[in-house]
């Protein structure tokens, strides 16, 4: 079966958001650009260490490529607006991501790579072979990248609290704790 690669070059819209009660959502990746509506499914480490590593591309490349136009934060109010699209109608599940900064068109590329059991390698980032897993690629500008990382990083602190101790999760119902060998807290 051919690969199926979903490009949205910039997107009017590229968020992050989750369904269902903290210790229990599902986080979907969206992007849209006009009608075209592309929705992902990922863990919240994979939303995390996303959101991270594009901020720390974003604030190398402020010194390193000068002609990019980067903000040193998102521009007030966007970070708040960002909500999903319904309905959620995933196109697959996110087995890999792959980002850099495109100097050529001041661009950070995000991919993401569906999860198969055929392929084990991720292509190169922009690569186009045949062959490899689907994939969603979305190239943002530089305060479309800030906006995102920054809402993402807050999305995923909405979930449940962590413990003090272990930093694990605090469920509702009470927390063993392993630093307090196996004591509630």
């Amino acid at each position: 079966m051919a690969r199926r690669v979903i490009v949205h070059d910039p997107p009017d819209r590229f968020v992050v958001g989750t369904v269902g009660p903290p210790g229990e959502r599902t986080f979907f990746l969206q992007a849209v650009s006009g009608t075209v509506v592309s929705t992902l499914v990922l863990e919240k480490e994979q939303v995390r260490l996303l959101a991270e590593r594009m901020l720390e591309i974003l604030d190398e490349t402020i010194t390193s490529d000068p002609a990019a136009d980067i903000p040193g934060a998102a521009p007030e109010g966007l970070v708040e607006m960002q909500v999903l699209q319904t309905p959620l109608e995933p196109e697959f599940r996110v087995a890999a991501l792959a980002l850099g900064w495109n100097r050529a068109t001041h661009r950070l590329i995000v991919e993401a790579h569906a999860d198969t059991n055929e392929f084990d390698e991720v292509p190169d980032l922009e690569s186009d072979t045949p062959e490899g897993s689907d994939l969603l690629r979305v190239r943002l500008t530089g305060t479309g990248a800030r906006v995102f990382a920054e809402h993402a990083l807050t999305v995923v602190a909405a979930g449940r609290p962590e413990c003090p101790f272990c930093h694990l999760p605090l469920e509702p119902t009470g927390h063993i704790c392993p630093r307090a060998n196996g004591y509630r807290r």
